[in-house]
């Protein structure tokens, strides 16, 4: 979980309670305490912005600026008592901030991102989102849940341009285990191999000759499982964590 993770990073020299107390008193106007507060906790701020944006954010980048002034506005909006820690409402924040972001820029760039999951509503809502889970661990889990989704969404739209979808992708895996072990195997050779990866992807279409020439296996068997071997490269070719950990135990 990686909210859980995130606060076992920064939370062994102090426990909560503190870090609420110290919210408290920057909130309250102690600028001091304000200021180290967003010192300590930039690491915080990173981590959380580069899991939102599935990729490494810096102090530079435009992404980390919103997650701090998110963490700034979690700081100022924090109401002590409400059934959740602040590291998760600040959490929440940064994440519904940085997706808006995301948004609003891919409006610009006139690129369809709807499938992100976002939750409208102001301070109030997210206390609201933060009680209605009950505790902290169904909190992450129906994070998770979203995340899931995400993920689905995103190999949908990587499919799309092969003519695949993750329902194809359902109705041609194959029945048998032996088989689905090759279709992953030679997916897996493709991966590793930059003239058959760059074939892949400059005319979308397996390296049905050279694949021929190098395992043993007949071309009409790569091309039963055609639609599985193309799913399975584009998969392991990016970030998708939860759909390749589905796949694991397969891939040994």
């Amino acid at each position: 979980m990686i909210l859980a993770s995130i606060q076992g990073l920064f939370l062994k020299k102090q426990s909560i309670q503190n870090v609420e107390a110290l919210v408290i008193q920057a909130k309250n106007g102690n600028k001091e305490v304000h200021h180290e507060l967003l010192s300590s906790y930039t690491p915080f701020m990173k981590k959380t912005a580069s899991f939102v944006c599935k990729r490494y954010i810096n102090e530079q980048d435009d992404e980390y600026s919103i997650a701090m002034l998110a963490f700034n506005e979690a700081i100022e909006h924090y109401e002590l008592g409400k059934n959740a820690s602040f590291l998760t409402f600040a959490h929440l924040l940064i994440r519904r901030k940085l997706i808006d972001f995301i948004r609003k820029e891919s409006r610009r760039k006139e690129i369809n991102i709807g499938q992100i999951p976002y939750e409208h509503g102001d301070y109030q809502d997210a206390f609201d989102i933060l009680e209605s889970s009950h505790s902290f661990d169904q909190f992450t889990a129906k994070q998770q849940v979203e995340d899931r989704k995400q993920q689905i969404a995103i190999y949908e739209s990587l499919l799309k341009p092969y003519g695949l979808s993750f329902q194809v992708l359902v109705k041609v895996s194959p029945s048998h285990e032996d088989s689905r072990q090759t279709a992953i195997q030679i997916a897996q050779i493709i991966v590793e191999t930059d003239e058959f990866y760059e074939i892949f992807q400059t005319k979308k279409r397996l390296p049905m000759k050279e694949l021929e020439e190098l395992v043993n296996v007949s071309r009409k068997t790569i091309e039963r499982h055609r639609k599985y071997i193309v799913a399975i490269v584009i998969l392991l070719k990016s970030d998708l964590h939860y759909i390749k950990d589905y796949l694991k135990g397969r891939m040994s």
